[in-house]
């Protein structure tokens, strides 16, 4: 059987936030280009964890090491909250539902300007960020220079705030996976020989104005994009099977001239003008052919 279709596996799991450029609407043509075998799993550049909720609900993690991380602290905190403290969790975004309105949402968006926040628990912080991620405009993660949450409302009727059933079945999938806070030059750490890497960074803007780069208060554009580059040779060289989504654009291609990049066809949501959204490329490239 192929290792990417496997029916045993039919429970469903899936991200229990929201991630602009998450991969769910491109699961089928990014796992048609996974390897057939692999041994552990790396995701360096997290986000909404798409990718690897698709593999674990294809059983396709089964008896392997898994290492999720990302940049972002509140984002890996809060992966490590559902992981471990689920129950509570919900219970917390319960009454945040009960208490949301357009007052609500900007008294806690602006908490991190505070001295407080520091003082949040682990299960506190986790909650505002899954609120704001739920109740903002299309779930964008934004900061500014100083680190400062600033993505306004969105347009929500009734947002899903405390989406249980999603928050428990995440935290099952997560319970065997090493979550971590770090930067992706890290991932060569821990990897072996046949290993699968999966990065999905913050894209190279495809304009001047198109960039939603700010995924953290660093900005992720051609020195960033060349660093993972050197990275993506090096696990080459280890023998892993790497792959890498980015924007379909002349920098990225150049960059990768050497190594197979194919193409797959993504929604565009994250514009202002609906002229601006509907189909779009994007490339996937890899280390190894089929």
């Amino acid at each position: 059987m192929n290792a990417r279709v496997n029916t045993i596996y039919t429970k469903k799991y899936q991200p229990f936030i929201k991630w602009v450029g998450g991969k769910r609407g491109l699961l089928t043509q990014i796992l048609e280009k996974f390897p057939e075998k692999f041994e552990n799993y790396h995701e360096p550049f997290l986000g909404g964890g798409a990718v690897f909720f698709e593999l674990y609900s294809k059983g396709l993690l089964k008896d392997k090491k898994i290492y999720l991380s990302d940049i972002n602290s509140e984002l890996i905190n809060t992966y490590n909250v559902v992981k471990n403290n689920p129950n509570e969790l919900i219970n917390n975004l319960e009454f945040f539902k009960e208490q949301h309105s357009k007052e609500f949402y900007y008294q806690t968006r602006e908490v991190d300007r505070k001295k407080e926040f520091k003082t949040l628990t682990n299960i506190q912080r986790a909650t505002r960020f899954i609120y704001l991620n739920k109740t903002c405009f299309n779930g964008l993660y934004r900061v500014n220079k100083k680190g400062y949450f600033n993505t306004p409302i969105g347009s929500y009727k009734n947002p899903n705030i405390a989406d249980r059933d999603t928050i428990l079945s995440a935290s099952k999938a997560l319970q065997n996976a090493i979550i971590s806070n770090k930067p992706f030059s890290e991932v060569v750490d821990n990897t072996n020989k046949n290993d699968l890497v999966y990065f999905d960074p913050p894209y190279y803007p495809l304009n001047a104005t198109s960039s939603f780069t700010a995924y953290s208060e660093n900005e992720f554009l051609d020195d960033k994009q060349r660093e993972l580059f050197a990275i993506f040779k090096k696990l080459d060289k280890t023998n892993c099977f790497v792959l890498h989504s980015n924007s379909d654009t002349d920098f990225i291609k150049n960059l990768y001239q050497e190594h197979s990049i194919s193409f797959v066809q993504a929604n565009r949501f994250i514009n202002s003008k609906s002229n601006g959204r509907g189909k779009i490329n994007e490339v996937l490239i890899r280390s190894f052919n089929d």
